[in-house]
């Protein structure tokens, strides 16, 4: 449940009908997915989400340029195709619709036009690790939000459940406290030093 003052400032957002892009953004496993799922219920046929993990470099790639054991961090994605996605996303033509990409996770692999944004759609959620990083291809992001919301959560709650997700998506206990460790806490660092660069912090669901 997202509390009325959230929600209040959401429906200001939209109010005049153009395209608003709301980017949630936050450490691995702190609620980004969660909220924006939320806001989609709570704003029926008035939003679409559009996740940054949907530029997941490939596999292949990722193995092809040394990177597979740093998956998720902030080189192991196409910065600059989401850049450009959310670009066309806040110009939408009235006559087209924009297919996005999206990740999943049972595959551990983004997939091509899964995601169709109509124009008529007033608010795009746009949620992923890097929304507020200030480099690399990934400083021409905020700009294009309307609005940066952080997701914050007691850090100790927040490594239980990304455990709990690698297990659920194949990995082992040990394995999966080892990648929590060495590779999501890694980015997490990073990620909350953007912090500042958010319009508000929300507590994860």
């Amino acid at each position: 449940m997202i509390e009325h003052h959230f929600l209040s400032r959401l429906e200001q957002l939209i109010a005049g009908g153009k395209r608003r892009i709301l980017g949630l953004t936050g450490a691995p496993g702190a609620g980004k997915s969660t909220l924006a799922q939320a806001i989609l219920e709570a704003l029926p046929g008035r939003a679409v989400v559009v996740p940054m993990d949907g530029f997941h470099l490939a596999n292949v790639e990722l193995e092809r340029l040394g990177r597979a054991s740093r998956k998720g961090a902030e080189d192991t994605f196409d910065s600059a195709g989401y850049v450009a996605l959310l670009d066309r996303l806040r110009a939408q033509r009235d006559d087209e619709v924009i297919y996005a990409p999206t990740f999943r996770r049972e595959i551990e692999e983004p997939v091509a036009g899964a995601i169709a944004v109509t124009p008529d759609v007033p608010l795009v959620i746009t949620e992923g690790n890097y929304l507020l990083l200030d480099r690399g291809h990934w400083k021409s992001v905020r700009p294009l939000l309307d609005e940066a919301w952080y997701v914050d959560l007691d850090p100790e709650v927040r490594r239980q459940r990304l455990v709990y997700r690698h297990v659920q998506f194949g990995r082992d206990e040990a394995a999966a406290r080892s990648w929590v460790q060495h590779t999501d806490e890694v980015n997490a660092a990073l990620i909350e030093s953007t912090r500042a660069r958010a319009d508000l912090v929300f507590r994860g669901l």
